[in-house]
């Protein structure tokens, strides 16, 4: 799962926010504030459980060959996509004040982020890169960006002709998948 997704299963307390979203922002042994690590380790067991699913691994095959190991993190942001399209049936609050919460709780405890989510964040805000999701367009910029942090360069902006033309089969897959998470991780939130 991709930023959206670890944020939404996180528990609604500032720290597990900001914990579940920081392990996308670690490597290997980081040091990180004691008050994150039950968030990355939430974090830790939605990517072991998405990695392993098998619905996870169709949406992976429904992609165009062309983008070979890169189709991991691609789905990833097509499922936010289809979370952010589905907020309001997985969410009370509405998806523009979940981010703007979500921005703010990063201002208020930039002191605990791990080095590279503090240097993201103030991207992350600029951009609105949680509400990015909710559309193609976003997600194309959203691949745009990514595409410049890229080891081997890889433009994956043109994948999102990938998330239009396979969309309803990645809901598909998304809708037998997600609810089996949510148990995995123990989230009680509608």
């Amino acid at each position: 799962m991709n930023y959206l997704a670890h944020l939404y299963l996180a528990d609604d307390h500032p720290h597990s926010l900001l914990g579940n979203l920081a392990g996308d922002f670690l490597r290997g042994a980081a040091v990180v504030a004691p008050e994150l690590r039950e968030g990355i380790a939430r974090h830790r067991a939605v990517d072991a459980f998405t990695d392993a699913h098998p619905a996870v691994a169709r949406s992976r095959a429904r992609l165009s060959p062309r983008w070979g190991l890169y189709a991991r993190v691609l789905v990833d942001v097509f499922y936010d996509h289809v979370l952010a399209g589905q907020w309001k049936q997985h969410h009370p609050e509405p998806l523009e004040h979940f981010a703007m919460r979500v921005y703010r709780t990063l201002g208020a405890h930039a002191h605990l982020l791990p080095p590279r989510l503090a240097e993201a964040a103030p991207r992350m805000i600029q951009h609105n890169w949680l509400l990015a999701y909710a559309t193609v367009e976003g997600v194309g910029e959203i691949l745009r960006r990514m595409s410049g942090r890229s080891r081997r360069g890889m433009d994956l902006a043109p994948a999102a002709a990938d998330l239009s033309r396979e969309l309803a089969a990645l809901q598909a897959d998304f809708a037998e998948f997600f609810p089996q998470l949510r148990a995995h991780v123990g989230f009680a939130k509608p």
